[in-house]
């Protein structure tokens, strides 16, 4: 599958901008640099100028005006702490065309395939040689259209992330900006003196887990994509109704996974997952963050148990944990994470520890605005991540019918994959299991 770039864009704010710095926060600073892949899909809609690149890149350069710390390049401070210099130097975009049919990407399954559609980024140059968001529109021969995209992870979090890109979707369309962003970062600063009180498992290793990233020899891995319908959601989620959909699911893939796997009884296994600390979610800080909020609030989350009580206890058991881990996550947690990140500034969130067998890490995006992203030609028909991912990665995102189905992405040893889908669905018999199917006819 070939793409050919036809023209590569530094696009910069439309107006002059402020030239200031922003102080990033340690729940920024934990994260692993690089940029976020992910994917949208659109179909064609008949109107001679769909997906016109010229209008395109005039909304965001608008939309780099109120966002202009996303135009800006990382730098060091006197103390070399990285900060954002907003100097207005612009993000990429990249028009591109392949003579192929998006019906050629099959269910959307990340692949190096799928990973053409997102501009590459030379890091080699250092941390002020790169934009923090990138975009790729490729034209493809059937007359649909991807929108390939990559956030900084420091930048931006997901639903920072998406609320600068359905702004830029909102401007597009002739809209105002709804909700301006918020810059401040120091609203995430530690106390003084940093207070921790709790133990931050989330963001420690244990012996086990180091000695499993001194082992660089991986069997082979395998990345399916399920489909969930509403139906069998609800027939789930009764097994163990005393608890959210959310809940429910996480629980049902990590006794799913830790089967497929055969893990022995007596290891432990751990369950991670990222927790949002916006208020639009749950509240969770005190006091709420602006709405806007542009900079990362995701904290780390994990639920630990014996993998024999996994296996052999009722589905309501692993859910338990994890709305267990859910209720911990209060304000005064979330405080003392900060806090220990503080006195902890080498720790990272993400790292083979957290994926591999015996442990998993599952990341849902079912409550963002995913399917806004609507240039004036219509929302996506798909979006969902396009990174390859490593074993024992898994998102969970919604699909684009509004019915309240959910796609899971997983990555296993190849070996288990047959098990983990048979096991997924094993709980419904009467219900007709969907394997996840996105062809369109274009």
């Amino acid at each position: 599958m070939k793409i050919r770039v036809r023209k590569t864009t530094m696009v910069k704010p439309a107006e002059k901008t402020p030239r200031r710095s922003v102080w990033l926060s340690d729940l920024d600073l934990i994260n692993n640099g690089g940029h976020h892949p992910f994917i949208y899909f659109y179909r064609p809609n008949g109107d001679p100028n769909f997906f016109n690149p010229d209008l395109l890149k005039e909304a965001l350069s608008k939309v780099l005006v109120p966002f202009y710390p996303m135009a800006g390049r990382f730098e060091r401070d006197a103390s070399g702490r990285l900060e954002i210099n907003c100097n207005g130097e612009g993000v990429l975009f990249v028009e591109a065309e392949s003579s192929s049919a998006i019906a050629d990407f099959g269910d959307f399954v990340p692949s190096p395939q799928l990973q053409t559609l997102i501009p590459a980024i030379d890091y080699s140059s250092g941390i002020s040689s790169y934009p923090f968001f990138l975009s790729q529109v490729t034209y493809f021969k059937c007359g649909g259209v991807s929108l390939g995209i990559g956030v900084e992870y420091r930048a931006a979090d997901g639903p920072a992330g998406f609320h600068f890109i359905n702004a830029w979707s909102d401007i597009a369309r002739g809209l105002d900006l709804t909700i301006p962003p918020f810059f401040d970062r120091t609203l995430l600063r530690s106390r003084n003196p940093p207070q921790v009180l709790f133990d931050h498992i989330e963001y420690q290793l244990t012996p086990a887990m180091k000695i499993q990233m001194q082992n660089t020899k991986s069997p082979p891995t395998k990345i399916s994509i399920f489909k969930m319908s509403r139906e069998q959601l609800d027939i789930l989620k009764a097994k163990a109704n005393v608890y959210s959909t959310y809940e429910v699911l996480t629980g049902h893939i990590w006794r799913c996974a830790t089967k497929a796997r055969a893990l022995s009884g007596d290891e432990e296994t751990r369950l991670y997952f990222p927790t949002n600390g916006r208020s639009s979610f749950s509240s969770r800080l005190k006091p709420s963050l602006p709405l806007g909020y542009l900079g990362c609030v995701v904290f780390g989350a994990v639920s630990i148990a014996m993998a024999g009580d996994i296996q052999t206890r009722p589905l309501s058991y692993s859910v338990s944990c994890v709305h267990q881990t859910l209720v911990r996550m209060d304000n005064d947690y979330l405080r003392s994470a900060i806090d220990y990140l503080k006195l902890n500034p080498d720790t990272k969130r993400h790292g083979i520890h957290t994926y591999k067998s015996p442990n998993l890490y599952i990341t849902s995006w079912v409550r963002l605005p995913v399917y806004d992203a609507d240039f004036g030609w219509g929302r996506p028909f798909y979006m969902g991540p396009a990174q390859m991912m490593p074993e024992g990665k898994s998102f969970v995102f919604p699909c684009a019918s509004k019915d309240g189905s959910l796609f899971v992405a997983m990555s296993l040893e190849h070996e288990h994959m047959n098990k983990f889908e048979k096991l997924l669905y094993e709980f419904d018999d009467e219900t007709k299991r969907e394997r996840s199917s996105y062809r369109a006819n274009l």
